[in-house]
């Protein structure tokens, strides 16, 4: 009983040590999120305006190193 218990508790272990292991789902967002980013370009310049500006970029472009 006690070597079932202890295998028991290994295994679950190792499936959730495999679980949380990094998949390919960062990859997956990163090229989710440059379609968006040519998709809102192409409208942009579909329908004459401006491309968006997202915040953080122009953040970044403005500030300074110290």
């Amino acid at each position: 009983m006690k070597l079932t218990q202890i295998f028991a508790l290994a295994g679950a272990l190792l499936l959730s040590s495999v679980a949380m292991a990094e998949g390919g789902g960062d990859r997956t967002f990163e090229r989710m999120m440059a379609a968006k980013d040519r998709a809102m370009e192409a409208y942009a310049a579909r329908e004459g305006k401006n491309a968006p500006v997202v915040s953080s970029d122009a953040k970044d472009e403005t500030t300074k190193e110290i």
